[in-house]
């Protein structure tokens, strides 16, 4: 299949995602895009918003819309990181009567987790899924098993009850492609959500994706042009959210008492190749980096006490950042 079949492929597969997931999902057409993207791009994605905006529903959906397996892991405070990845028991041999140790599987040996409520369990359990969700691969013992190919964590947290939560560290936020925020549905929206869960219509889902079409649309991403002005524009975007860097702005520096790393330029970039295709272009724009940077950057960047007092949200901040970007880009062209 060439290239443009490839890409005329992504976008009907999209459209059929949609189409699937609107038969349980109401609205929301921005989430189910940035989920997407961060699918096709191989990145995992972690929703975030007040409970009751079908967040675990969605996942789960999205599931069963594709050809892929499926565990949900339900995080509590007593969840231990053997109850993620696996453990070795021993079991003995019928034959010989010897006692070894085997390796039993956890719920992380499938392609898509739904790691439900994922601050509600420990600083070391959480840290179970660092090596899963970076290197494809769990250690256990001596021992490496490989997961099974794609594999994406889609995680729900709750941004509003901090009492029997623990914040994820940053260092596994940044394994996330995008911080997704699911907002309150509109009055439409609301009221059709009424009228199809208070009724008796079927909700079932026909799986309308495989595992070959999302490893196709990978490969396929990766082959997308990305003009010099672009990566520049990544790069000053990004650079720009460090408050320790040379040239940091007075703004920069009493906003972020963090910024963001090298891996959110790749996850950008990544992301905006997959927005370019399913926008119809075979090159990234500024316009794809514009849309993406809020759910690519808002995990990222850790805002100053200064900040948090004046009630400036990260996103705020983000969004006077572009605008600083695009003026300074402005100005050099």
């Amino acid at each position: 299949m060439s290239d443009s079949a490839s890409a005329a492929s992504l976008v009907a597969n999209f459209q059929k995602l949609k189409t699937a997931l609107g038969r349980r999902i109401v609205g929301q057409e921005a989430v189910i895009e940035q989920l997407f993207i961060a699918l096709a791009a191989g990145g995992h994605s972690l929703l975030e918003g007040v409970p009751g905006l079908a967040k675990t529903l969605l996942v789960k959906s999205l599931a069963d819309a594709m050809h892929l397996s499926f565990r949900r892991i339900q995080f509590t405070p007593d969840l231990m990181p053997a109850d993620i990845t696996g453990t070795e028991i021993i079991q003995e041999d019928a034959e010989t009567g010897r006692r070894k140790l085997t390796f039993q599987p956890g719920p992380i040996f499938s392609q898509i987790i739904l790691a439900d409520e994922i601050n509600r369990t420990p600083p070391k359990t959480q840290a179970a899924l660092l090596e899963a969700m970076q290197e494809k691969h769990v250690t256990v013992g001596q021992e490496t098993f490989q997961l099974p190919k794609p594999f994406f964590v889609l995680a729900t947290q709750n941004p509003i009850e901090q009492e029997g939560t623990y914040p994820l560290p940053e260092a596994q936020k940044d394994r996330f492609l995008f911080l997704i925020k699911v907002d309150y549905p509109t009055r439409a929206d609301e009221r059709e959500i009424v009228n199809r869960t208070t009724g008796s219509e079927s909700q079932e889902i026909d799986a309308v994706l495989t595992a070959e079409d999302l490893q196709a649309a990978q490969q396929l991403a990766r082959k997308v042009p990305v003009p010099d002005h672009v990566i520049d524009f990544v790069l000053d975007l990004v650079r720009s959210t460090r408050p320790n860097e040379p040239g940091a702005s007075d703004y920069v520096k009493s906003m972020l008492s963090w910024g963001a790393g090298p891996r959110a330029s790749q996850m950008l970039v990544l992301a905006g190749k997959v927005r370019a295709l399913l926008q119809g272009r075979t090159h990234v724009t500024t316009d794809d980096i514009e849309a993406l940077a809020a759910p690519a950057l808002r995990h990222r960047l850790v805002p100053t006490f200064h900040a948090e007092a004046e009630g400036i949200t990260v996103d705020q901040i983000i969004a006077e950042i572009i605008k600083t970007t695009k003026k300074s880009d402005a100005r050099v062209l």
